[in-house]
């Protein structure tokens, strides 16, 4: 690698960090006795390093297929993807699937989930969050 070493303090910091962080790894990963271990922890941190510049580059097909093929050696297909999706859209969802999902190439069929989600308890009294207080002049709390 060749160029100037950037002037800024907070790039000379985290030039360091990074450096530093990467002599750890490399030193935890060549600390394992397993040979096999070893190789697929190789595999796992290319991948990522690879995930993390297409993420900079900005190129969303890289990162998908990066991530699709990373899920895919974990066990993860398109059938489980889509199950698990399922199950958080239901728990969490506003009945309609999130664009990271379609972006991730998961093909959750759009379906309306909001008549399975939780409804409030009618009978639990309101609670006052710190979004709902408010300081006047004399530093003293008052509810909004």
């Amino acid at each position: 690698m060749t160029g100037d070493f950037p002037p800024h303090h907070d790039d000379r910091i985290r030039i360091a960090r990074t450096c530093t962080l990467f002599t750890r790894l490399m030193a935890t990963i060549l600390g394992n006795p397993s040979e096999s271990e070893r190789r697929e922890q190789f595999v796992a941190i290319e991948t990522q390093l690879e995930l993390a510049e297409a993420l900079i580059r900005g190129d969303m097909k890289e990162v998908q297929t990066l991530l699709q093929s990373t899920l895919e050696r974990m066990g993860l297909g398109p059938e489980e993807l889509d199950e698990a999706a399922r199950r958080i859209l239901q728990e969490f969802g506003d009945g309609k699937s999130p664009n990271v999902l379609d972006e991730l190439g998961l093909n959750i069929e759009e379906e309306d989930v909001s008549s399975e989600l939780p409804q409030p308890d009618e009978s639990f009294p309101d609670t006052e969050t710190e979004e709902d207080t408010d300081k006047d002049d004399s530093g003293e709390l008052t509810s909004a």
